[in-house]
């Protein structure tokens, strides 16, 4: 008998952080059938790990039944428990083929495990990738199948999964507007995290379910205004590579040659 009521978020679907009433790691989903098939959508930090799952046992989800666990994409802040959970749960990885190498290798410097600079030395385990999906693909969970979607920008890696009006949208977009971080070292790409939001957009979905804060409801201006604000990304130096040219630039060229002096 479970010890605690499941309070879902969604039919089929509990965030566990939302479960908790605490916020434990990132967004955590755990998505299941009416047979208590289940699959984990991240799982955060390597010590939220036993946390989490102490709440699925409770909640009276087999762990025999965990199809398998998910990466969104792999940055250490969503993945650095793969490696714990899968062997505690005996259970599969499932991501997209460019976060492979940075999960069964433990890569650091991708996942943001290591940034020196800004003194973050996190350990990243390698973890064994069992199962890669792209765009189109679907993951089955018992009866459900989750949608997969390939929403590069924020990483090359990123995935987002449909579930009838739901998208678990990752680190495309949160509820204030603001985007996963872009950084050329991470692999991000403006044009592609551009192109990604005009398709959530362009989508019907009802219900973004972010891999950070509170699901909300999909809202078109939101998104039109994060799409522009990216839009001027492109030509701003604040970007550097991963913007497609600085104006200013040009602009001096032209004044130079024109021996104009400060105005």
């Amino acid at each position: 008998m479970a010890v605690l009521k499941r309070q879902p978020l969604f039919p089929h679907v509990i965030e566990l952080n939302f479960q908790a009433r605490r916020r434990i790691t990132c967004g955590v989903y755990l998505v299941y059938d009416d047979d208590n098939n289940w699959a984990l959508i991240d799982i955060g930090y390597e010590d939220a790990v036993e946390e989490c799952l102490e709440i699925i046992r409770q909640l009276d989800f087999p762990f025999s039944k965990c199809v398998t666990l998910i990466a969104s994409h792999a940055d250490v802040d969503h993945i650095q428990g793969f490696a714990k959970a899968k062997h505690i749960l005996k259970t599969t990885v499932t991501c997209h083929p460019l976060a492979a190498k940075s999960l069964q290798t433990g890569d650091r410097t991708v996942t943001f495990a290591e940034v020196p600079a800004q003194n973050i030395h996190l350990a990243m385990p390698p973890v064994k990738v069992d199962h890669l999906v792209n765009d189109g693909d679907r993951i089955r969970i018992g009866n459900l199948e989750l949608e997969v979607w390939h929403t590069p920008g924020h990483t090359s890696s990123q995935l987002a999964f449909r579930l009838g009006d739901l998208l678990f949208s990752g680190d495309n977009i949160f509820r204030d507007g603001c985007v996963g971080g872009i950084d050329a070292q991470h692999g991000s790409h403006l044009a592609d995290f551009i192109a990604s939001l005009e398709r959530i957009r362009a989508s019907n979905v009802e219900w973004l379910l972010p891999s950070h804060g509170p699901a909300f409801r999909k809202e078109d201006a939101l998104l039109d205004r994060t799409i522009e604000r990216l839009r001027t990304y492109l030509h701003m130096a604040d970007f550097g590579t991963c913007a497609g040219d600085w104006p200013l630039m040009d602009q001096w060229e032209r004044e130079l040659v024109e021996g104009l002096r400060p105005a």
